[in-house]
């Protein structure tokens, strides 16, 4: 009984010393990171982990515009391959959009049209939005603007705001979702996302290649809502949301309640039928009943590769599978907002996985929703 109350004395002393020295060393965001996701009985980041953080509402419009539905709507079944692989990966939510109508709809148990779940790096399309709307405001002049004339700790950089759109940003960021102690993982559970951007430092030649930095975003999110001085979920409600239609609220995840940044690489919390809006938006040119929502030179910017032969426009995933220009809206789980405008077509899905296998810079399950799409397409 002694020795059980010794070490038991031990380990108190052990997590104890440790949650004092992860303050001291400003590493406490772990501490975060443990209560949300341990806590709650994940392993890693999940989709319904919106309750455990601070979040601004993305307000709907007084008036919803309904997606019509196809006259086939749900008269097919799904492929065997699709029922696999939904079962394999913890699909929540399946679409098919066709001409404008939703042609097929699917939910998972306790998931329906209206269930909010997490956005992840979808949302990095979004926030590209918004800046194309900041350059149609008069915001920001254009993708050239230097990131300095906004934030001076990037004076000299030769950063601008395309290339921070476009992941060319050549910030002294590593993209890891692994470790604890990554700044991805800081980015996603401190309380003071600015400090940790604006401590970011520019060591590549910025505008020459291609490589996907989550920071790149946050600091482009932060150079929006410092030029319009309107908060990214303000804006985003005015500039698209209620626009569009929206059936419901969204959230936008935050740093904390106290200096409320939203995390403009991630975290935006809808359902699959809002999300799809933003891939016919991007189909149509950035019209939207006959207004142009958009500018569509910068649509077009957007959904083309800026560098050739890399599978990244501006905020937005590029592939030429099966001959056909897709562009896609991505997230870390396998969230998908796939457009294919010369089939009139969009393919919404959300869930909990994604295929661990990647072919050409997409995970594996990406082809296997657009294959099985075109499948019951044909029944």
């Amino acid at each position: 009984m002694k020795f059980i109350k010794k070490t038991l004395k031990y380990l108190i002393g052990i997590i104890g010393l440790l949650i004092i020295t992860s303050y001291i060393f400003d590493y406490d965001y772990i501490l975060k990171g443990i209560r949300v996701v341990y806590f709650t009985g994940h392993v890693t980041a999940f989709i319904d982990d919106y309750p455990y953080f601070e979040n601004d509402t993305i307000k709907k419009g007084n008036t919803t515009d309904k997606w019509p539905l196809h006259k086939n709507y749900n008269k097919t079944n799904a492929t065997s391959t699709l029922t696999n692989i939904n079962n394999e990966l913890g699909t929540v939510a399946y679409l098919i959009i066709k001409n404008d109508s939703i042609y097929y709809e699917w939910y998972a148990e306790d998931y329906s049209k209206s269930s909010k779940t997490n956005s992840f790096s979808m949302a990095k399309s979004i926030t590209t939005s918004l800046l194309g709307k900041a350059i149609m405001d008069g915001y920001i002049k254009n993708l050239d603007q230097p990131v300095s004339d906004f934030y001076k700790e990037f004076e000299g950089s030769g950063t601008t705001i395309g290339d921070l759109s476009s992941m060319a940003s050549g910030l002294d960021w590593v993209e890891s979702y692994t470790s604890p102690f990554s700044i991805t993982a800081r980015a996603n559970y401190d309380d003071d996302l600015a400090e940790t951007i604006l401590n970011q430092k520019v060591i590549k030649r910025p505008g020459e290649a291609f490589e996907y930095l989550s920071g790149s975003t946050q600091l482009l999110g932060m150079v929006i809502q410092k030029a319009s001085n309107k908060p990214l979920a303000n804006y985003l409600s005015q500039s698209f949301w209620q626009p569009l239609g929206t059936s419901e609220n969204a959230l936008w995840q935050l740093d904390d309640d106290e200096n409320r940044l939203a995390k403009a690489f991630c975290c935006i919390s809808s359902n699959a039928r809002d999300f799809s809006r933003f891939g016919k938006l991007y189909k149509d040119h950035g019209r939207w009943n006959g207004k142009q929502i958009l500018d569509s030179t910068f649509v077009a910017k957007a959904t083309t590769s800026r560098f050739e032969g890399e599978p990244y426009g501006y905020g937005f995933w590029i592939s030429d599978y099966q001959g056909k220009h897709i562009f896609a809206m991505r997230g870390i789980l396998g969230q998908y907002v796939i457009s294919i405008p010369e089939d009139n077509l969009i393919i919404t899905r959300l869930g909990h996985h994604r295929s661990k296998t990647t072919i050409n810079s997409f995970p594996s399950d990406f082809y296997i929703f657009i294959d099985e799409a075109y499948e019951m397409l044909k029944q």
